[in-house]
């Protein structure tokens, strides 16, 4: 994951996936629900998501692929399994939250499907404004 988010490092605002640390996504799964859904090739991981149900509503994030393996489609793959899993769990919507500026990203989920909802900007620690969309799907 960290991998992946390294491209946004230089950002006016980098990803603050960058801040987290390994025991922080452990405890994430252990004591606050989150789920992981991790893509290999060759039995290395390549790919991951990071999700949480709540209210009937599967919510995704932290969407990363190892820089090596972009662009050949697996970011869209592993969504599909990731809708696939909703759907054997009785989810039939799924949502998430991208960076107004991440236009690839926006690109990825709008050609699966997914549709925006809603906009916001959110204050980061430097007093600037980050725009932030959300996207859902009805699956």
């Amino acid at each position: 994951m960290i991998s992946a988010f390294n491209e946004y490092r230089n950002d006016d605002i980098p990803s603050s996936a960058l801040k987290e640390r390994i025991v922080d996504i452990e405890k994430s799964i252990k004591y606050e629900g989150e789920e992981v859904m991790i893509a290999y090739r060759f039995n290395e991981p390549v790919a991951m998501v990071r999700f949480k149900i709540s209210n009937q509503i599967l919510n995704f994030y932290r969407v990363s692929v190892d820089p090596l393996y972009q662009g050949n489609n697996i970011a869209k793959t592993l969504l599909k399994e990731l809708e696939k899993y909703a759907i054997s769990k009785d989810i039939f919507e799924m949502i998430c939250k991208v960076r107004m500026n991440v236009k690839r990203n926006i690109k990825i989920y709008s050609d699966l499907g997914y549709v925006i909802f809603d906009e916001y900007f959110i204050n980061k620690d430097t007093n600037q404004k980050l725009k932030i969309i959300s996207m859902k799907k009805e699956l």
